[in-house]
């Protein structure tokens, strides 16, 4: 007998709707039939329009000193004319399409206007994760993106933070601005606020058109040097219209985000920023992140702000479901007015869906629609988007209006294409790698792979089924298709590991490097101390013998040998992203770990003297 659930809450959703086109060589074409608003010709129209229609609503507010002060509010009006006044510094700098603004630091206000006054004359703006200057050691990323962009500014929140990297790195003829600790040579960010717009700022805007390059995103290349994708203003907003198309909600009252999400990345900068900036809503700039250590401003910006729209990846969700569970005011103010929960970058592991469908049904009596997305940076980032009520993680939803899936088969499962307007034209100063991306039908091939929800119902969307480079075959020739597993194995072994990389290529058997929740690890561990090493810890009998016994489960209900697990080793070192390792987004490359620990592959696969390391699973 079937127990019925407490029932979702109401929002105005587009119906799930999909055009079905099965082709003669076996291929597939998805088409939604939902029709979608003409996009403006620039994201800065967006701007004016709110500077016009609510000037004194907050758009950005971010606290002083990063985490611990006060809220500072920048409304639309402000906002707008910084733009204006920035985007008239920048041209007196002699800046263009060839000359783009280059940005080395974190989210804060300054980069928010600097972005938008590029953005309102032409300028492109190249976005660099701050990892590049401030974690890397050999700066051979960031030297590679100069290279290519040649920026004719570069702009960093602090001088004194960043100033390794514009020591370390040749950046031609480019002027430093940074917001605060300025070094002699550096200009003070307020300069160009004190700019005094002219004509030619409106002449620069109104020649900025949906062709028009708005950004140049630059992925982790973790699998080579960083490409650069190319961000039209036609591809950002669009890619909102679409949005807006299937989740009408969005405009029924300005949307409130309390975010950390990196504006240079897509899914911080494209996704989570202008949607709050086509809305109309407000973004408040959390300076926290989901580790260990740097969650408390996270915590602390939430219990403040309430938001309609939590985004996250799912990492985030894991670290806030204590605080809400061990704090009823918390939860209750946080789920309150809260219209959708929505992870992207990796599945939601289905313990983390659970324990979030019961903390939304104790705060309000009904669960909170969670809803997913698939697209990459080329896509501006938005493919798909579930707009219908799901009852598990792993649904990516149906095409977004506008947008073509060609859903091609492949190893038994199918390899997903995209083609429309919020598709990238190709890769800076890269044509053969741009040619490369494309079929001969023009769709960009992403490399992922997907499968029907249900298979008899198209239009119970699609499931994002792992990366195709990621899939690997074992010796007895059986694939395996690592994303399904790697979610698994994650579940399996709460809260022990915490991510994951799977083993196996051209072996007998599956294996995985588990990367350990070590807190977690030192929770079963109470006798041993904190300044106990983790190799320690990881040893102990009590942290080996939680893994070993959700592996076992996990292998009960799973026993066929492509998705068997048979060995662990766990990590006492987190991945690394120089090694290309980790994004800072937190996104295990799988390719990267096992090239840059192959030793570690290779103790799981010894079967003379076994390593006493490895956890061997039944």
């Amino acid at each position: 007998m079937s127990v019925s659930k407490p029932p979702f809450n109401q929002l105005s959703l587009a119906p799930a709707r999909v055009d079905v086109d099965r082709r003669d060589d076996g291929s597939i074409v998805l088409t939604s039939p939902i029709a979608m608003a003409e996009p403006p010709r620039a994201v800065g129209v967006w701007l004016e329009q709110w500077a016009e229609r609510t000037p004194d609503a907050t758009f950005l507010a971010e606290r002083e000193d990063g985490a611990d002060g006060d809220w500072v509010c920048l409304g639309y009006r402000d906002t707008f004319d910084a733009a204006r006044a920035i985007g008239q510094a920048l041209l007196n700098f002699g800046l263009g399409p060839s000359r783009p603004v280059m940005i080395l630091s974190d989210n804060s206000l300054a980069q928010a206007q600097l972005t938008l006054g590029a953005l309102h004359v032409g300028v492109p703006v190249v976005p660099v994760s701050p990892a590049y200057s401030l974690m890397s050691k050999d700066f051979e990323k960031l030297r590679h993106i100069v290279q290519m962009t040649l920026p004719g500014l570069v702009f960093a929140e602090s001088g004194e933070a960043y100033r390794r990297a514009f020591d370390g790195v040749d950046f031609g003829d480019a002027d430093f601005v940074v917001a605060r600790k300025p070094a002699p040579g550096d200009r003070p960010f307020s300069e160009l606020l004190a700019t005094t717009p002219t004509q030619a700022v409106d002449q620069a805007f109104a020649a900025v058109g949906l062709d028009t390059v708005g950004k140049i995103l630059f992925t982790s290349g973790s699998t080579g040097a960083p490409k650069g994708v190319i961000n039209t203003q036609r591809m950002m907003t669009v890619n909102q219209e679409q949005i807006a198309a299937v989740w009408p909600f969005l405009a029924e009252r300005p949307p409130v985000l309390v975010d950390w999400l990196p504006w240079s990345h897509t899914f911080g900068g494209n996704h989570d920023f202008h949607t709050i900036l086509r809305n109309g809503g407000s973004l408040y700039i959390d300076a926290g992140r989901p580790v260990p250590g740097r969650f408390e401003p996270t915590l602390r910006n939430l219990r403040e702000v309430a938001p309609t729209l939590a985004y996250n990846v799912p990492r985030g969700f894991e670290l806030l479901l204590p605080h809400l569970e061990s704090d009823p005011d918390f939860r209750d103010r946080f789920f309150g007015g809260l219209d959708v929960i929505f992870y992207a970058g990796s599945s939601l592991p289905p313990h983390i869906w659970t324990r979030l469908e019961e903390l939304a049904v104790a705060a309000r009596g009904e669960r909170v629609l969670m809803f997913s997305s698939w697209g990459t940076t080329e896509t501006a980032p938005a493919a798909t988007r579930v707009h219908y009520p799901i009852e598990r993680a792993g649904v990516i939803g149906l095409p977004l209006p506008g947008t073509e899936l060609k859903l091609v088969p492949h190893a038994g499962t199918m390899e997903i294409r995209a083609r429309g307007p919020n598709i990238t034209p190709g890769y800076w100063k890269s044509e053969a790698l741009t040619k490369a991306t494309f079929d001969d039908e023009g769709f960009y091939i992403a490399g992922d792979a997907v499968r029907f929800n249900d298979p008899d119902d198209p239009a119970a969307g699609l499931v994002f089924d792992g990366r195709l480079a990621e899939d690997f075959k074992l010796t007895t020739g059986t694939w395996v298709q690592v994303g399904n597993l790697r979610v698994k194995a994650i579940a399996a072994a709460d809260p022990i590991i915490q991510d994951c990389v799977v083993t196996g290529h051209d072996r007998g058997f599956i294996g995985l490097l588990g990367f350990v929740n070590l807190e977690a690890c030192r929770g079963l561990c109470p006798d041993l101390g904190e300044d106990v090493p983790a190799d320690t810890v990881l040893a102990d009998p009590r942290v080996r013998d939680t893994v070993t016994a959700g592996l076992a489960r996990h292998n009960a209900a799973e026993p066929a040998s492509s998705t068997r697990i048979r060995r662990v080793l766990l990590m006492a070192t987190p991945p690394q992203i120089d090694a290309g390792e980790i994004t800072d987004k937190g996104y295990i490359n799988q390719r990267a770990v096992l090239t840059a620990r192959a030793k570690a592959v290779g103790r799981l696969y010894t079967d003379e003297d076994l390593d006493p390391g490895v956890i061997v699973v039944d």
